[in-house]
């Protein structure tokens, strides 16, 4: 917990911003252009709440340098608003930091190496041969897989199961429920019946991944499922074994991976929107909400799938039309076959 009062001046230097009024003003927190107070910053990044900005009461607002000259009270002018607020947040937060070190109720196998400074919280579990970096946070009741390793200044919250064989990098997040290295959904059929198979490989999170709450990802079946540097997973989302996806790609809740599939870097998933098995999704592709992807996309773009909502009548009759695609499309040919002749 680090919200300590803040000057103008300060905020202004932390973030290389160019301050326009007085820099001794203090500052204990961050609120919406509508709601703040006189001692807190607002921002301003969707202009659609531009309407907000004459009225605020706010100590200052981080804006953009055209609309600088539309605070009623002091600024803080930067390129990017809401990045400023991203970082700056981060000094208001207000989640307590425990102490550093093992609570008496963990149980800290004797050959697992956890760094003095990491803390551990009441009824863990660090199986054996897992290995915790300094400054790492792990909440209460998570179970840390034997030779697992969780990177520097890495946060686990309450309840997050690793399984073994789990490698996480530094400054990874991951949230309540989360479960990383469960078996992925690999089976033989053999006469009608469903023969388990053995799931070999681990996972690999990169640095400064961040998993949602109640979000899995399954291990590999041979090779590891990797998720690349910077990734950003909302909760509940579905990683299924195997699945490769490269840096900085961000996917909102209840998106779907299947096994196999290699994703690049710097894509967006909107929410629920899925992907089949053993595809190949290319660099800076963006997937509108509810898209299902049933083939390769190797070229970067926005793609979506699916209809939009409509009104129960007109939704019935346009699936009657749909329907009848195929038997028109064959009409169509057989007409344009006819003018050709």
């Amino acid at each position: 917990m680090t919200n300590a009062t803040l000057t103008l001046a300060e905020i202004a230097d932390l973030l290389g911003a160019e301050l326009k009024g007085a820099g001794d003003t203090p500052v204990d927190g961050i609120s919406t252009l509508a709601q703040a107070g006189p001692s807190q910053v607002a921002f301003l990044s969707n202009p659609r709440y531009l309407q907000h900005l004459a009225n605020t009461r706010a100590a200052a607002v981080l804006v953009a340098p055209e609309h600088a000259d539309q605070c009623p009270g002091c600024a803080l002018v930067l390129a990017d608003p809401y990045y400023g607020f991203a970082r700056l947040s981060h000094h208001f937060a207000t989640a307590p930091v425990p102490a550093a070190g093992v609570h008496p109720r963990a149980v800290v196998h004797e050959q697992a190496q956890v760094d003095p400074s990491a803390i551990i919280g009441p009824n863990v579990v660090v199986e054996q041969g897992a290995r915790i970096a300094p400054g790492v946070e792990i909440g209460p009741n998570c179970v840390i897989g034997a030779r697992s390793q969780i990177g520097e200044n890495s946060w686990l919250g309450p309840n997050v199961t690793l399984y073994h064989d789990v490698i996480m990098g530094a400054r990874c997040r991951i949230a309540a429920g989360a479960v990383i290295g469960s078996d992925g959904f690999g089976y033989a059929n053999h006469q009608g019946q469903w023969q388990r198979i053995a799931q070999l490989g681990g996972v690999t999170l990169g640095d400064d991944v961040d998993v949602g709450a109640n979000t899995t990802i399954d291990r590999g079946a041979l090779e590891d499922t990797c998720i690349g540097n910077g990734v950003k997973l909302d909760n509940l989302i579905q990683i299924a074994h195997n699945v490769q996806i490269g840096d900085h790609c961000a996917m909102a809740a209840f998106v779907g991976i299947a096994g196999s599939t290699r994703i690049g870097s710097h894509c967006v998933f909107g929410g629920a929107s899925g992907v089949g098995g053993h595809l190949t999704i290319g660099n800076q592709v963006h997937l509108t909400g509810m898209t299902m992807v049933t083939r390769s996309l190797e070229t970067p773009g926005v793609y979506s799938s699916g209809t939009g909502v409509d009104s129960n009548r007109n939704w019935r009759r346009n699936v009657v039309r749909f329907r009848q695609l195929d038997e028109m499309a064959k009409r169509v040919k057989a007409l344009e076959k006819k003018l050709n002749e």
